[in-house]
Parts: C-alpha cells; structure tokens; sequence
C-alpha cells in the first residue's frame, strides 16, 4: 500500500504544475443555463423536481430565481417550516404556487415530498478541472471518488451526502451505463447535491489514467487488499468504488496503484455499495485530518 517517496515526490511535482493553472471553483455554475419560462412551463418534461422539506430548503439557499423556476406548495399545508421555504421563495423572487396533494403526488411519483417540490433546470455537470479547482481553493490535496457504473440513484445520492460530510472535492460518473444527476438523487442527498461538484466522462479508464499524470494514486477495492483501517490516504487520491453488482470492471482494476478490503465475518461477503464507499471515505478523512494535526 505504501508508495515509495521518490514515486509521490514525482507525482506530486506534476500534480502542482497542473493546480496552479485551475480554475477558481467558486465561480463554477450549478446548474446549466436557461432561457426565461412562462408561468405555465414549470412543471415541462425539461424540469428536474426536488421535493422534500430539507433538501428544498437547502437548494432555496443557494438558489434564486435564475436557478430555480418554482416552488410548489401543497394547499391547506400549514408549518413554521413551509412558512420559512415560502418566505424564502418570495424574497428570492421565485414563483410560487398552491397545488392539490395529488400534483405533488404524480411529479414524484408518490416519493415523501412533505408538501413542497421545487422545478429546477436540469442539474450542470462540473469539468474535471473544477475539481482541481475547488481543491486548489481549499489549499488540500484533492481527495475525488470515481464511481464505476454505479446504477442506483439512492447509491449516488447516499454518496454524495457522505461525500460532502468528509470534504470529498468533487465526484466523476461514467457518462453512459450509470445513474446521473437527477431529482431522486436530488432528494436523498439532501442538499449535498449543490456541494460535491460532479463531472461525468466519456472514457472512464481515459479519464483515470489523466488523472494519475496529474499526480493522484488510485484506490480500489478487492477482497486482497490491504485492510483499510491501515489505508493511509493522506496525499492526492482517487477512490474507486464498483457498480451494485459487478463491482469494479476489469479494465478500471487494471489501473489501480493499491487495493484496499472491508474484513467481515458474517455469511454475506458483501456490502451496498454506499455503506461501503462511506466506510473508506470516513478511513480516508481520518488519516487526512491527522496528517494535518
């Protein structure tokens, strides 16, 4: 598991020359631009839905009305917290409108969405350079998940709320054969959607090898490996976690610098694919936190 110091000196020379010329995160866009839409457009087939009073909440914080096209609200639904998302809503010069339970019903397809939703443009995908950037921005040593075929969209979103949680700097999918940015993933993140940047490529395996030339060691996961309560993961890292079933391709194995294992003892040898990913990233925020002590 341990890379020589001459092996993490040469990657990280590269890794610096590379950082330097990022750019600055922050001004990285959410969400992809739209054009203006009638009163009568927000709830088009174009639209991503949100629902759910925490993660409305949490895009009404970030969100305005270049980002957001309305906020539903179920009628006769009274609370201090829909009051606030209302209120909020209004000063953001979002429309708002009084819809019947059975609306709310059909856009999320009868999901728990406590009476609120909000239409939005379909969520931006970030540049594998943004990653870098919001990296760069935050003075770490990027720490990227690089998610093979994951399909399940309560996974993604399952990920990106541990994701945000440790300071992951950003996510790569595969941009075919694997779950994207939606509102399902949307709701279960519960607003870590609009933290943890995602960029989503054409060549998976292309785009792991670009980055291993920008200084980053790759981790995955095999029943081999070395246990990861031992995994040091200080330094510029990736870590791969495979799809439900399948695990991690061939071709993405063959690309790894180290492999780290989860030991169990009960009869499943297996574990779901965010249980396990939340496990190596809480590992990886440890050593990383106590390297900076």
């Amino acid at each position: 598991m341990d890379k020589s110091s001459k092996g993490r000196n040469h990657r990280g020379s590269r890794r610096d020359d590379d950082r330097r010329g990022g750019r600055d995160s922050r001004r990285t866009p959410r969400r992809a631009p739209v054009a203006p839409r009638r009163d009568d457009d927000a709830d088009s087939e174009d639209n991503e839905f949100v629902w759910g009073r925490h993660a409305v909440a949490e895009a009404l914080t970030s969100g305005s009305a270049a980002t957001i096209n309305k906020l539903f609200v179920q009628k006769s639904l009274s609370s201090d917290q829909i009051h606030s998302i209302v209120e909020r809503a209004k000063k953001a010069k979002i429309l708002v409108s009084e819809v019947p339970k059975s609306k709310l019903d059909l856009l999320s397809d009868n999901g728990n969405h406590q009476g609120v939703m909000l239409a939005m443009p379909p969520y931006a995908y970030a540049s594998i350079d943004d990653l870098f950037a919001k990296a760069q921005a935050a003075e770490q040593d990027p720490f990227f998940l690089i998610l093979d075929n994951l399909e399940d969209p309560r996974n993604l979103g399952a990920i990106m709320r541990t994701a945000d949680a440790v300071g992951v700097h950003g996510i790569i999918i595969p941009k075919h054969r694997a779950v994207g940015l939606t509102s399902a993933v949307a709701k279960i993140s519960t607003g870590a959607i609009e933290h943890v940047p995602v960029a989503r490529v054409t060549n998976l395996a292309n785009a792991i090898k670009a980055l291993k030339d920008r200084g980053l060691w790759i981790f995955g996961t095999a029943m081999e490996g070395q246990d990861f309560r031992q995994w040091n993961a200080t330094g510029p890292i990736g870590l791969v976690i495979g799809n439900e079933g399948k695990g991690i391709s061939p071709g993405i194995q063959k690309l790894m610098d180290a492999t780290v294992s989860i030991p169990m003892v009960g009869h499943v040898q297996s574990l779901n694919a965010s249980v396990a990913a939340g496990i190596l990233m809480y590992q990886a925020f440890t050593s990383r936190q106590a390297a900076q002590q």
